[in-house]
Parts: structure tokens; C-alpha cells; sequence
């Protein structure tokens, strides 16, 4: 079993900056694939951002392509998401996950952070 607990969320304006932070317990990450998911109000889940066990591999939504970057420290068992040029369409709640395997493709996420609310006003 891994815990996972986000943190960084908060209101910001349009163009401004913010890093969520996604701290694991339980178990090691370094053999888990990583994701940030998002669900804005009255909208499905979305994977914004994903990335390998080792690092190597990352994905991005379309939609974030450019200005977010997903990272993470086995070391510290920490995931990271820098959000840059923030929209006030990237309002959400959004939600660190672990998935077994280590591959990002096909990823089967089974564990879940409670979520953290990013707010953009314009």
C-alpha cells in the first residue's frame, strides 16, 4: 500500500506559477509509475501529466503541453508538478496517483491522493 498526500494548491491569477508537490508513505515510489490527475467542476478526470518509474519517460494532456512539468525524487519519495502560465480553464481539483508497473503506457492507477484545489481567476 502507498499513501500519497498533495500539497501546493491555491488561488492564483491567469500567467502565474504554481508546484504541487505529491508526498508518498507506506512504500517506496521508485518502482511505481506517477501521475497528476485533474477533475475541473462538471467535467470527467484528466490525466494532465504522467511519468516513468526511472524518470525517463513523461507524457503530457495536449492541453498543459508546454507548460507543465511533471518530476519526481525517488529519493524523497516525492513527485512534483510545476504549473506555469497558468488559464483559469486549469481550475481543479487535482490528484496525485501511483500506478504498479513502473510503465506510464497502459498504466493501471490504484492509489490515490485526496486532491488539492488549484484556483485561476482571470
Amino acid at each position: 500500500q502507498v499513501q500519497l498526500v498533495e500539497s501546493g494548491g491555491g488561488l492564483v491569477q491567469a500567467g502565474g506559477s504554481l508546484k504541487l508537490s505529491c508526498a508518498a508513505s507506506g512504500r517506496t515510489i521508485s518502482s511505481l509509475a506517477m501521475g497528476w490527475f485533474r477533475r475541473a467542476p462538471g467535467k470527467e478526470r484528466e490525466l494532465v501529466a504522467s511519468i516513468s518509474w526511472s524518470g525517463g519517460t513523461t507524457k503530457y494532456a495536449d492541453s498543459v503541453k508546454g507548460r507543465f512539468t511533471i518530476s519526481r525524487d525517488n529519493a524523497k519519495n516525492m513527485v512534483y508538478l510545476q504549473m506555469n502560465t497558468l488559464k483559469p480553464e486549469d481550475t481543479a481539483v487535482y490528484y496525485c496517483a501511483a500506478a504498479p508497473g513502473g510503465t506510464i503506457v497502459r498504466a493501471s492507477y490504484d492509489y490515490w491522493g485526496q486532491g488539492t484545489q488549484v484556483t485561476v481567476s482571470s
